[in-house]
């Protein structure tokens, strides 16, 4: 059950076609385009993935074809983004004999906000059930896992592997490094902050931003590891200004622009969620050619 996740794992997108459909040919394109790159991991269903909108079987088409893709090359990430047990169970056990290596699951969502002890409860009962590694998916604005309870799940719920750690605050992933359980693993999803993180301590991300430019990210991720904090810091710099330009209200869509920019086929977007448009495309561009500077070959 053991599962170590650290460097770069990109949250894929997922293609859809006019009609809403996935289109295989470009997911696996797009898995492969990664695994050159040199991601030390994947993971698919995510935000970034719209796993939001796709459905149980769609979650399990995805995750056999990224299975067959990777052939076990790196670690695999399935996204579990729902608003009861009772649908995270069946989406849970509906992966598990798929060959993913962990399950990344969001706290609940509409509308109310559960306690601190509702939040344990609910991630102790899915982990029991499941009976295999979670990520905790810390992304919900009105129901964040605040530290002392994320600390008090990482200790007592053993196949809960780590957090990733979203919502642009460093100071709680910098929390997160200093007080979680050595062997956890702390993945931050701050995309214009990756190089403070990796400098105090975070084991690697799992985010958006290494999805619309891997090259780079890879390239900040091994210089960090080595030391060199002059390149780390100039790609860092172009990295900020790329994500702080990088349009959010459709975000997925604009990943998808990020990788259509660099020859893949991504498809569009789920209904409702629009496209970019010709502003956003101007904005995206320049900052994500700047960036590309620092590609991996």
């Amino acid at each position: 059950m053991t599962v170590r996740l650290t460097g770069i794992i990109p949250a894929l997108v997922t293609p859809f076609d006019a009609d809403g459909e996935i289109q295989e040919a470009p997911y696996r394109e797009q898995i492969r385009f990664m695994l050159r790159k040199g991601v030390h991991g994947l993971c698919f269903g995510g935000s970034t993935g719209e796993g939001f909108a796709l459905e149980t079987e769609e979650l399990v088409r995805l995750a056999h074809i990224t299975v067959e893709e990777v052939a076990g090359r790196v670690p695999i990430v399935a996204g579990i983004i729902a608003n009861s047990t009772r649908e995270v169970l069946k989406r849970g056990r509906a992966l598990a004999g798929t060959g993913v290596d962990a399950l990344q699951i969001t706290p609940t969502f509409y509308v109310f906000t559960p306690d601190d002890e509702t939040n344990f409860r609910y991630f102790e009962s899915v982990a029991r059930e499941l009976a295999v590694p979670i990520v905790l998916y810390n992304v919900i604005p009105w129901n964040l896992l605040g530290t002392d309870l994320v600390v008090r799940i990482l200790e007592e719920i053993p196949n809960v592997v780590g957090i990733k750690q979203s919502q642009g605050n460093i100071h709680r992933a910098a929390e997160l490094v200093l007080r979680a359980p050595r062997d956890k693993v702390i993945l931050a999803a701050i995309d214009g902050l990756l190089y403070p993180c990796f400098a105090i301590g975070a084991q690697g991300t799992l985010a958006a931003s290494p999805t619309a430019a891997p090259g780079p990210c890879v390239r900040l991720w091994d210089a960090v590891q080595a030391g060199d904090h002059a390149t780390a810091r100039a790609i860092h710099d172009r990295l900020l200004n790329f994500w702080s330009l990088m349009p959010h209200d459709n975000l997925p869509a604009c990943v998808k622009y990020a990788l259509q920019l660099q020859g893949l086929a991504t498809g569009v977007s789920r209904a409702p969620m629009p496209m970019p448009s010709a502003a956003q495309k101007a904005i995206i561009e320049p900052a994500l050619r700047a960036l590309l500077e620092y590609d991996v070959a």
